[in-house]
């Protein structure tokens, strides 16, 4: 059997174009991965003349994306924004993503906050469906078909002291998890314009031309194969989530305590592909990590407090910063405490089973008809959440929170009876997914440790470091929204190389 090489595989080491006897197929462009960014990818550089193919190591396309809620992070003004009666534009949307997160990437963020109504626009063009309404409620995920819905931090304390506060969540038109929807429109385009996707093929290593990345080799079936790209690879293989191996690596002290949650193929074959050639890997040990203790929303008027009795966040926040937070207390000890009017079981407890865990829930730990006998059923320092709990009736009186700047709309005094949730780490469902990845430009080209072009080697995806790089400003659809967009920055980038190299 012709295996199309003349070495040994290894996904941390490239291959020599010198050591393929043949290559198996040719295209412009050959494309690492079937999700929201390789279907981005394929569609404008297929579209701007460059000839593209797949490789996908499942029997079929998806991704993570097609596993997600539906959410799109888009705003600036976007046609749903408007149509619900929220103004927006893109100064202030640029001006919110440099707040989600202490290292954002400042260009990658201007770039996607100047086009992101038009990127909206483009989804809706390739089939994804998304209504005009508005979703009022505070939730994780609606489960309706409802579109526009607050996903981060836009409201809340610091960031609405950083921009004008609007709705950037778009979810499409299907009940409860509706990126498979997402999935359906740009999957179809992409069969439409007739690009080949070849699937049961694990890309086993790159294949190098001195320093430049000229193609890959992949195995389907058992076979090896060799595939050249003329202009080059884009990685879009998803993060790493799923391999426990650089879980454990990079993220030690979450390893054990967090329900990691992605597709099979999560396991880090982009990135390390990537490093191969020279791609510099950056924030590995940022995650995801979310505390759902929400809806019903009613549970935000309580307060979250650590193994001290003291508060740590303003509650009103977006989930997966009251998990950053909550994560990094004395012990990961973390209680929820609410009174009779507040008071509700979290919702995800319903639908954990979906995420392969029965074990993890929010207890109800505790009720007592005083904070003195709750603290002490507990176990929290004798007077400590006498004092904190004291302290907030007084301010939320007023309507007040000048310790942690909660929202107006969520204070008023706890009154007895009051009840104890758990939502210490190891025992709640911290769920959590991969932020780091390859560093690369805004175009997908992907940089060294020295910030100097990778030649021939793009990625986009999760794959990549990209705009979603903070758990403690993350919003829903962030990922989704920077998959389709970076993948198409990508795709563009291509093309153009392809059309200069034709003339």
């Amino acid at each position: 059997m012709d295996t199309g090489y003349k070495v040994s595989m290894s996904i941390t080491q490239p291959v020599p174009k010198s050591a393929v006897e043949r290559w198996h197929a040719e295209s412009d462009v050959v494309v690492v991965g079937y999700g929201g960014a390789g279907a981005c990818v394929a569609l404008e550089a297929k579209r701007g003349g460059a000839s593209v193919l797949i490789l996908e190591r499942a029997s079929g396309g998806g991704g993570t994306t097609a596993m997600c809620g539906g959410h799109v992070y888009a705003g600036g003004g976007t046609s749903v924004q408007r149509a619900c009666g929220f103004e927006d534009d893109a100064e202030q949307l640029f001006q919110y993503l440099m707040a989600c997160a202490p290292f954002q990437d400042e260009a990658k963020a201007r770039r996607y906050a100047n086009s992101s109504v038009a990127h909206f626009e483009w989804l809706r063009e390739q089939g994804v469906p998304f209504n005009s309404n508005f979703h009022p409620h505070r939730t994780t995920l609606q489960l309706d078909d409802s579109c526009l819905v607050w996903t981060g931090n836009e409201y809340v304390w610091p960031f609405s002291t950083r921009a004008k506060a609007a709705p950037r969540g778009h979810k499409a038109a299907g009940p409860f998890d509706a990126g498979h929807l997402i999935m359906k429109a740009l999957m179809g385009q992409v069969e439409r314009l007739g690009v080949p996707v070849v699937c049961d093929a694990r890309v086993e290593s790159l294949v190098v031309d001195d320093d430049t990345v000229c193609g890959v080799v992949a195995t389907q079936f058992g076979e090896r194969k060799a595939y050249r790209a003329r202009h080059g690879v884009v990685l879009t293989a998803g993060g790493f989530v799923m391999n426990h191996a650089m879980i454990r690596n990079h993220a030690p002290d979450l390893a054990e305590h967090v329900i990691w949650h992605g597709s099979p193929g999560d396991v880090g074959d982009g990135v390390r592909l990537g490093m191969s050639a020279g791609g510099a890997a950056i924030h590995m040990s940022e995650v995801f990590v979310t505390l759902p203790f929400y809806p019903p929303e009613s549970l935000t008027f309580g307060i979250l407090v650590n193994a001290t009795g003291q508060r740590f966040i303003n509650e009103d926040c977006y989930h997966a910063r009251i998990g950053h937070a909550a994560m990094h207390q004395p012990g990961g000890r973390v209680w929820l405490i609410v009174d009779d009017a507040s008071f509700g079981i979290p919702a995800i407890n319903s639908d954990i089973h979906h995420l392969g865990r029965t074990d993890l829930q929010f207890e109800h730990v505790a009720t007592e008809g005083s904070v003195a006998e709750l603290e002490t059923a507990i176990g929290l320092p004798a007077g400590a959440l006498v004092h904190t709990v004291g302290q907030y009736n007084r301010w939320a009186a007023e309507r007040q929170d000048p310790l942690l700047h909660k929202t107006a709309k969520w204070l008023r005094p706890l009154e007895p009876p009051f009840a104890a949730l758990d939502c210490s780490l190891g025992k709640a469902p911290y769920i959590g997914f991969t932020l780091g990845g390859l560093s690369t430009l805004p175009s997908g080209e992907v940089l060294d440790d020295a910030n100097a072009v990778v030649p021939g080697l793009y990625a986009a995806g999760r794959t990549t470091c990209g705009l979603p790089r903070w758990s403690g400003g993350y919003a829903s659809g962030l990922s989704v929204a920077d998959a389709t967009f970076f993948g198409r920055e990508a795709g563009r980038t291509l093309a153009a190389a392809a059309a200069a190299v034709r003339g």
